[in-house]
């Protein structure tokens, strides 16, 4: 099954509301409107896009070793998926798609990172859960995020939805702006070029990982020139 079909067919469960999650149709409403009106501002038009160059960075890994954007593309082509956080089951599918990608990336000569603006701890929790080999960076306040144009802030009324679900974000991201990344996937090239970018406001909606795989090849193509 496709990544969006299991996206899809788990997002048909929750809006139905079928056991486990007896969610209101108030809740959903509310959702919807929110992502309705992230893709109404033109936030994901406003993102980095293939030719643009990447912003360098430096975040740590969930052991608090600092891992250098610079030093992955000295040895070859860099993935990166920002994603919400491990409450985000949405998230959680395409990180475990992107996990079972990962040889044939590897393959190709690519690093394979996440990015979240979620807590150490949480980011344990990610690679545990989703049985993860690569490494998921934590991203303070959601600043890589913002460089490469992603990062927004919830509606106050999707705050306040979130907290009535206790999806307490302040906790998890260790910060009170209760801002998010839009779900993003990038391909760098080792001079710094976006070879590939997939930006979209709508966080039930993810390009299946083998979308990567032409601008991958054709990189590895050039590398082997």
């Amino acid at each position: 099954m496709s990544l969006q079909a299991k996206l899809d067919a788990f997002k048909a469960d929750f809006e139905a509301g079928r056991p486990p999650y007896n969610v209101p149709p108030s809740v959903i409403e509310t959702m919807h409107r929110a992502t309705a009106e992230l893709v109404a501002s033109g936030a994901a038009d406003r993102a980095l896009k293939a030719g643009d160059k990447a912003p360098s960075f430096a975040l740590k890994d969930p052991d608090g070793s600092v891992v250098n954007s610079a030093a992955l593309l000295a040895r070859g082509p860099l993935i990166i998926s920002f994603y919400r956080g491990v409450w985000c089951p949405y998230c959680n599918m395409e990180l475990q798609a992107l996990e079972a990608a990962r040889p044939e990336f590897e393959r190709l000569g690519a690093a394979l990172i996440a990015i979240s603006p979620q807590t150490a701890p949480n980011s344990r929790k990610s690679v545990r859960q989703n049985g993860l080999a690569f490494p998921i960076l934590s991203d303070a306040k959601g600043e890589v995020a913002a460089a490469f144009g992603l990062r927004f802030r919830l509606p106050d009324y999707l705050v306040e939805l979130y907290r009535s679900l206790k999806n307490d974000l302040p906790s998890f991201n260790d910060d009170p702006g209760w801002t998010l990344p839009m779900p993003g996937r990038y391909l760098i090239g080792q001079d710094g070029t976006i070879l590939y970018a997939d930006v979209n406001p709508d966080y039930t909606r993810r390009p299946e990982p083998e979308a990567l795989l032409p601008a991958l090849r054709q990189a590895a193509a050039r590398s082997a020139a």
